[in-house]
């Protein structure tokens, strides 16, 4: 058995897309994932699988999803080593609070390689951006977001392709997978 997350996009925002995290255990249990746990309400699923490999998993769910809830929601899956080597790789001094805004972009394969930073709308003055193997980790000091890239993130092509997480909760669900 392996430890996968999924992540689902754009579930229980500003109250549209809603998704009970009772039924969403469920609905992976039915699809005979094991040791299935949620964290918070945006969309985070860990879960243990026989399947060798991430690839697949994610159209599976998704239809799932659809059946159960009556709309589509993306989801992306990925390996507990995955999680890991994110978390590894961003600057521990990267962090999510009152100073600091640290966002991970975890993109869909199309959009998984470093060409990627290309695409992204950046003021090289304020923001900070890492690619590292299935996301684009962004820093920014909060007192310069009016002159950052990310305000105007909303709506890009690349925005449409992934799902967002802060780092304190991409942490705490690396946490959680190694448990």
């Amino acid at each position: 058995m392996k430890k996968y997350i999924a992540l689902l996009r754009g579930i229980n925002v500003g109250g549209n897309s809603k998704v009970e995290m009772t039924k969403l255990r469920e609905v992976f249990e039915s699809l005979g994932f094991q040791n299935v746990s949620t964290y918070i309400n945006s969309g985070n699923v860990i879960f243990e699988s026989d399947a060798k490999e991430a690839k697949g998993l994610s159209r599976k769910i998704e239809r799932a999803l659809e059946k159960a809830f009556g709309f589509a929601i993306k989801t992306l899956v990925r390996e507990k080593k995955d999680l890991d080597a994110i978390c590894k790789a961003v600057p521990p001094a990267w962090k999510n609070g009152a100073d600091q805004k640290t966002d991970v972009l975890f993109l869909w394969d199309e959009f998984d390689k470093k060409a990627t930073l290309d695409l992204l709308a950046i003021n090289e003055k304020v923001d900070h951006l890492q690619y590292i193997s299935g996301a684009i980790v962004w820093n920014i000091e909060r007192k310069h977001y009016n002159q950052s890239g990310m305000r105007k993130f909303i709506g890009t092509v690349v925005y449409k392709n992934m799902t967002a997480r802060n780092i304190n909760t991409v942490r705490k669900l690396d946490a959680l997978m190694k448990n």
